[in-house]
């Protein structure tokens, strides 16, 4: 009996294998950046040192399947994005056209904090964030990956206070942005380090944050002399 060796199903599998190492290669180095840049900061972490937390041994791995730092702080942010997104998307189909500035808030500060309880204990990702976005050029990268349903919550949002001030909402949104940011990421460190924490659960973080950030917005506005 002779057996034929079928070479374009060997090369199918073969290639089907390499994707699949690909793939694990790749979430390993994401997931040693997120953690090393959460830690310790995007500029002060070396490609070399992110290749060698993913236990790889080519100290260019990182440049190999990411291409630079910006490039690779752009696919952690993405890889959070998306199920993001999808949590958003979903709030904004529950509340419809809702006039109040509560349901539109919620809709900026829930499916981050969703997102992170669905990640366990620790994660890594709001303070990778609050890293980021200290440095102008990874916001804009950070920015560059907000997705449509991040616009439409500040879209209805702003449809509920047509009277503020344009240089008022500008200022209050600065602060909206970094309460939520940090209040995440302190939140995160605490859990990592086993410390106490104001709320006991991402849940209650969430609305402790909405009930801050609605006071902050409905807030008088107090014009300087």
């Amino acid at each position: 009996m002779t057996y034929r060796i079928d070479s374009g199903a060997v090369v199918r599998v073969t290639g089907k294998l390499r994707a699949e190492r690909v793939s694990v290669t790749r979430e390993r180095i994401l997931s040693a950046a997120e953690r090393l840049f959460a830690e310790h900061g995007v500029v002060a972490v070396s490609n070399r040192q992110v290749s060698e937390a993913a236990g790889q041994g080519n100290n260019a791995a990182v440049g190999y399947h990411f291409g630079t730092k910006g490039d690779l702080v752009r696919a952690i942010a993405r890889r959070h994005a998306e199920p993001v997104d999808r949590i958003r998307e979903r709030m904004l189909a529950e509340i419809g056209d809702s006039a109040d500035v509560r349901d539109w808030v919620a809709c900026l500060v829930r499916p981050v904090t969703e997102h992170l309880a669905t990640q366990g204990t620790p994660t890594w990702y709001a303070r990778f964030l609050a890293q980021a976005v200290t440095d102008p050029s990874l916001r804009a990268i950070i920015a560059e990956e907000t997705h449509a349903s991040l616009r439409k919550a500040l879209d209805g949002f702003n449809r509920c206070l047509p009277e503020l001030p344009a240089e008022v909402r500008a200022e209050r949104g600065d602060m909206a942005r970094q309460l939520i940011t940090h209040v995440c990421a302190e939140r995160e460190r605490a859990l990592a380090e086993g410390a106490p924490t104001p709320r006991s659960s991402w849940h209650g973080t969430a609305t402790g944050l909405i009930d801050a950030l609605v006071g902050l917005w409905l807030a008088p506005v107090t014009h300087d002399p």
